[in-house]
């Protein structure tokens, strides 16, 4: 995929700018109270653009630009240079935006930044012949006299065909992203020679296929267009050399659209889940999957993110394998032969298995196309599974994790129940202890989650972690799951579509109320999080918190007790932060917030008025529904209906 951060970035900074500093600069050009709302409307409609974009809501970032565009248009009608002047920012912005959603898939109307007024003057003035050794003032070049356009004809061709990664990106240190730019070249020289198209590289590459890459190709009447250009003097038409080549039409053809997610019918003879995923995360994690930096822009977390391809563009075209860069890199036919780095090669019939996917449409059955590849391979593999292989399976894991923390030849100990595997490096009668005081703790799991057989509460035994040092309980969580643990943490769970865990610190100086307190929340939270295969965790930790509370066990243990004022307190200022749902449902809060907000939240949903609704929720999980169907059918609302409208409740808005 290509990483949205860059672009992300770019528009950040120049759709960033605080109102107070917005106001004072109307106020220091002594503009008219009217010309100062203006320019405050507009700067407030691009500023919500670029918030819609930090959301990933492209569509709703471009009406806004479209707003501010219309809104621009008309207040340069007025002819006041000082407006122009104070509008000239926005402007600016505007033309950066429509660089980036066009990238995205956007088609957005033309904005040809106007040209400033001129002061009118108090009486007409001779005309001066002009100061020696001083340039006259810079006019716009004439329109070519065949026709062609730059502005027009030509820019729009670049933006579209090479605009991914020569104007949002500098690929190969070549940047197009304006017209002086195209013209300066890369380092090692220019591309594009006044009058001379053999001489000309940005036409070489284009006819030696070598540009662009990615899929999209320059078309023969395109191509004409750029050579006709070159021929007749490669000249520019427009009012500012520096400005974007998107600041003018937008090309004949609009760019790609952006692939979405099309859901499985069932018919196909290859399942994206079962198939495809477990391949892609085997052989190309490190790389373009749980990587720091993705190769070329290609991330593959998720399936969202695999349709949006790299910086070579896309990288899967439904209905044709093989033409599809995918399986190009995969078979070495174009360019370097992945994976790279000394991986084993694909297999032909693995190959071909991910070309007939293609050839099906490249459809979804997974959960969700942001759940992450290697979430959805396991939930998969593990829907096919019984509850003795997920055990077994489980077991084999935690075997092989606990090895990780505990030093080799120390001592382990290990409990089996009915509903759990109990390992750890804590004495055995401290196991054996956690073993019963978990099984007793499975009538609170009971009063949330129901099961036809015991070892469906799990989809297995679920593992149980016991660890006697907290040293010990931290290194686990780094070693295990990459990740640090709060100072007050003494217990937690993960689930991640196969393994099924709770990790604990308990010693046998603990009592029997401490360990009970440590297990209740993360043993219900699990049980809620195997009910189905895109459970969100804040579901499922909000839900085992308050079943924790109403069965005593988080205000039995006096250490670490937090009062209720300094809780209601947090509640507060997390509600603060939280500036719409999506902010919460995407995870974008701190875990504290996220945590504070999921507690109360389920606190509502698990009261009488909502608990046929909650139930009815679980219930269509557990049969295979997605969470957002699941959540619509049991609700009768959005989740992100749902979440405003207890805000509003709670906050009394």
């Amino acid at each position: 995929m290509r990483s949205l951060v860059p672009p992300l970035c770019t528009l950040l900074v120049f759709l960033s700018a605080p109102s107070i500093f917005l106001t004072t600069q109307a106020d220091a050009a002594g503009l008219t109270p009217g010309e100062k709302k203006t320019v405050q409307t507009v700067n407030a409609s691009v500023l919500r653009a670029g918030k819609s974009y930090a959301a990933e809501d492209f569509d709703a970032s471009a009406e806004y630009i479209r707003t501010a565009i219309k809104q621009v248009e008309e207040a340069t009608k007025a002819g006041s240079p000082r407006l122009y002047d104070e509008l000239l920012p926005a402007m600016q912005r505007i033309e950066k935006a429509r660089t980036l959603l066009e990238f995205e898939g956007i088609t957005l109307p033309t904005f040809t930044r106007p040209k400033r007024p001129e002061e009118a003057p108090a009486k007409p003035k001779p005309a001066t012949r002009p100061t020696p050794g001083k340039p006259a003032p810079a006019q716009p070049a004439p329109m070519p006299a065949d026709g062609i356009s730059f502005t027009k004809a030509v820019a729009p061709i670049l933006s579209t065909r090479c605009g991914r990664c020569h104007a949002s990106d500098s690929k190969g240190g070549f940047n197009l992203a304006t017209y002086d730019s195209l013209m300066k070249g890369p380092p090692e020289g220019v591309v594009i020679f006044a009058g001379d198209t053999v001489g000309s590289r940005l036409i070489e590459t284009i006819e030696t296929g070598d540009m662009p890459r990615g899929g999209g190709k320059v078309t023969p009447d395109e191509l004409k267009i750029l050579k006709d250009w070159i021929v007749a003097g490669a000249k520019f038409d427009g009012t500012d050399r520096a400005a974007p080549i998107t600041s003018g039409a937008t090309a004949a053809e609009p760019p790609r659209p952006r692939l979405k997610a099309i859901k499985a019918t069932g018919k196909e003879t290859v399942s994206f889940a079962g198939d495809v995923a477990p391949l892609l995360v085997e052989s190309c994690k490190g790389c373009h999957i749980n990587a720091m930096r993705a190769s070329g822009g290609l991330s593959m977390d998720t399936f969202a993110q695999l349709l949006r391809g790299g910086d070579s563009g896309d990288i899967v075209i439904p209905g044709n394998g093989a033409e599809s860069p995918l399986v190009k890199k995969l078979r070495g036919s174009m360019g370097l032969r992945m994976p790279a780095g000394g991986r084993p090669a694909f297999s032909e019939d693995s190959i071909k298995l991910i070309s007939t996917w293609i050839d099906e449409g490249a459809t979804l059955d997974g959960a969700s196309d942001n759940q992450p590849l290697q979430v959805m391979s396991q939930l998969a593999w593990a829907a096919a599974a019984t509850p003795q292989e997920l055990s077994n399976r489980r077991a084999e894991i935690a075997g092989e994790n606990i090895k990780l923390v505990v030093p080799t030849g120390a001592d382990l100990a290990t409990e089996t129940t009915e509903h759990f595997y109990v390992v750890g490096s804590a004495a055995p009668a401290t196991i054996k202890l956690v073993a019963e005081l978990a099984e007793d703790q499975m009538k609170a799991v009971k009063s949330v989650v129901s099961a036809d057989a015991g070892q469906a509460f799990f989809k297995g035994r679920a593992t149980i972690f016991v660890m006697p040092k907290r040293y010990d309980y931290s290194e686990f969580a780094k070693m295990v799951e990459g990740r640090g643990i709060p100072n007050g943490w003494s217990s937690h769970w993960k689930y991640d579509g196969i393994d099924g865990y709770v990790s604990l610190v308990a010693t046998d100086r603990d009592e029997k109320d401490e360990i009970e307190a440590r297990l209740t929340s993360p043993l219900v939270s699990l049980a809620v999080a195997t009910r189905g295969g895109d459970v969100p965790r804040w579901l499922a930790e909000g839900t085992g918190k308050v079943i924790a509370k109403r069965h005593g066990n988080t205000e039995k243990v006096s250490r670490g007790r937090t009062p209720k004022t300094t809780v209601n307190r947090e509640l507060i200022e997390a509600l603060a932060a939280m500036s719409n749902s999506k902010q919460f449902l995407d995870g974008k809060l701190t875990p504290e917030q996220s945590d504070l907000i999921a507690t109360d939240l389920m606190a509502a949903m698990l009261d009488r008025a909502q608990k046929k609704g909650f139930d009815g929720l679980l219930r269509n999980m557990s049969r295979g529904m997605p969470f957002e169907k699941a959540f619509i059918q049991a609700f009768q609302a959005t989740p992100q209906q749902f979440v405003e409208a207890w805000k509003r409740w709670r906050t009394g808005t």
